[in-house]
């Protein structure tokens, strides 16, 4: 375990290379001069090209490249344009409110989809199965963006339940949540069905059901666990899908997360935090991954890194 954990480790140091070299390309193509927006409409050739000197964007790109890196090495991701604050601490603000949203969201989706997944696969070709199936078919389909402010529609202006934007409270929480998750609850409840599906013709299900054992026993006991090892890599794969994609869920539910700041940086050319948030994600992503991999001894303890 200690060496595999070893060798990952090691090999997320090319990823992230990769990634920040991306994100640092991919930012200078977004269309606009962050030097004239800090400026102002108003400002001089002048002033625009001393701005354009205080951030270093008048260096050729390997050298602003290189720069950043070095900056990225000890910790520093600059300062944001627009509030000139460092950006660690812009995303120190707003990080916590996107994990909290992520794992709300999640929570969300394994519940349903775990459950629809489980009553479709005990109950195949039945009412249930279908009803469970087609819900998921839904889920899959309906964008996020147009859920969100159905759900607004529905259950803020209409019934006036729980709050439509913002955060502070666990009513606010709701809406976010069930719209982030319910994409993945449909994925997760298809693979859990599959999944649980074929497990449950094998011959040790066979033979637990031949001893005598309830099926309640025999589905939850032994063959959904062995289920699960699939399950849970689209788990994790849809984790970092839910904290990466929480962007136009933040922005419809006014979200004070990473996903709206981005936004809100991309619309401001400001530079360092949207470089700094994307990079955030990304190895967010990277160590949801890793984790994945090690719950798969948990799970099955044949399973053996060394």
């Amino acid at each position: 375990m200690t060496r595999y954990l070893i060798r990952r480790l090691l090999l997320t140091i090319p990823v992230v290379f990769g990634v920040t070299f991306i994100i640092f390309a991919m930012v200078r193509l977004i269309p606009g001069d962050p030097a004239q927006v800090i400026a102002g409409e108003q400002a001089t050739q002048e002033i625009v090209d001393a701005v354009r000197r205080s951030l270093g964007l008048d260096q050729p790109i390997i050298v602003q490249y290189g720069r950043f890196l070095g900056d990225l090495a000890l910790g520093d991701m600059g300062r944001s344009t627009r509030s000139q604050r460092p950006v660690v601490l812009e995303l120190a603000d707003r990080f916590p409110n996107t994990i909290e949203l992520t794992l709300a969201g999640m929570l969300v989706a394994s519940v349903i989809g775990i459950g629809a997944g489980v009553v479709s696969a005990t109950r195949r070709n039945r009412w249930p199965d279908t009803v469970s199936m087609l819900l998921a078919l839904t889920g899959v389909s309906m964008p996020v963006f147009w859920l969100g402010l159905m759900l607004i529609l529905v259950f803020s202006v209409t019934l006036g339940w729980l709050p439509p934007v913002g955060r502070g409270t666990w009513a606010q929480l709701i809406l976010p949540a069930f719209t982030l998750g319910a994409a993945s609850a449909a994925i997760l409840a298809r693979m859990t069905r599959s999944s649980l599906l074929e497990v449950l013709g094998q011959d040790f299900v066979t033979t637990a059901r031949a001893k005598g054992l309830a099926e309640r026993f025999v589905v939850y006991k032994h063959a959904l666990k062995n289920a699960m090892i699939p399950v849970v890599t689209v788990m994790g794969l849809q984790f970092g899908t839910l904290l990466s994609g929480a962007v136009l869920t933040e922005t419809v539910f006014a979200w004070p997360g990473i996903g709206r700041l981005i936004v809100e940086s991309i619309l401001a050319r400001d530079y360092p935090v949207v470089q700094g948030a994307v990079l955030l994600t990304a190895l967010s992503f990277v160590l949801v991954n890793l984790v994945v991999d090690l719950l798969y001894s948990v799970l099955d303890p044949r399973i053996r890194f060394e």
